[in-house]
């Protein structure tokens, strides 16, 4: 089963950067979306073969996240039933006979870390929301993180100490999630591997520098961490300052 994530920076956007040819090209079994930044009926997305998800931010323009998958899941759930949180449509979780497919926008702490605070509540909550799923069958997340874990995970670890994604707070949260029973799926593959990024910032040509960081993920639940096949990143692909992320996995 292949598998992609990709933080779209506004979906209508990146459709005239070249969305719907990667798309097509990759064929994706399940293809999730953060950063949508569009309410129902201001954009027509449709692909041949695929049943699409939508969930917007209550404010126009802000976050959401949207799935299109192949297989048709047996439920839905939008947000995961805490109205501080579901405003904005941030997640998305699809269920499945063998599995739990969860689409997540993380939000981001800002600068000066005026959103630090919430973002600690946000992780708590989320990660509770996936320790229940895991009770019942084994859960796959994706989606912008909005945190580098690790010093490899960024360019410049030393300068980015206290800024937003690369937080002594958010990273201990990432640790909490892995240490509760999940897999960072590419760094179990590549545990060592350095300079892959899935983002990098418009300015100073940090693209071109390859000046990026790692915050978009595949993270599984542990029982299953034997069906990895592959985990990718697709730094070529441009349309948004995010590239798409990948899985392969035998579920």
């Amino acid at each position: 089963m292949k598998l992609i994530s990709w933080n779209v920076n506004g979906i209508r956007a990146c459709i005239t950067k070249g969305f719907k040819d990667f798309f097509n090209k990759i064929d994706a079994d399940i293809f999730c979306v953060q950063e949508t930044k569009c309410q129902e009926g201001q954009v027509e997305l449709e692909f041949e073969g695929y049943t699409s998800y939508w969930n917007s931010a209550e404010k126009r323009g802000y976050s959401g996240t949207a799935i299109f998958t192949k297989k048709k899941p047996i439920n839905v759930k939008y947000g995961i039933g805490i109205e501080e949180h579901d405003k904005e449509g941030r997640v998305i979780t699809l269920e499945f006979e063998n599995f739990y497919m969860v689409d997540i926008y993380t939000p981001n702490s800002k600068r000066e870390l005026e959103r630090l605070e919430y973002r600690m509540v946000w992780e708590n909550e989320i990660r509770n929301y996936l320790l229940n799923l895991n009770k019942t069958k084994p859960v796959i997340m994706c989606g912008d993180l909005n945190v580098a874990h690790k010093e490899i995970d960024l360019k410049n670890p030393k300068t980015n100490r206290r800024n937003a994604g690369f937080t002594d707070e958010e990273r201990e949260k990432m640790t909490e999630l892995l240490s509760a029973g999940f897999i960072d799926t590419f760094r179990y593959l590549y545990p060592d591997k350095e300079n892959a990024y899935s983002w990098w910032s418009y300015m100073g040509r940090a693209r071109e520098k390859n000046v990026g960081w790692r915050i978009d993920y595949f993270i599984v639940s542990k029982d299953i961490k034997d069906r990895i096949q592959e985990a990718a990143i697709h730094s070529e692909v441009y349309g948004s300052d995010h590239c798409p992320v990948e899985l392969e996995i035998k579920i």
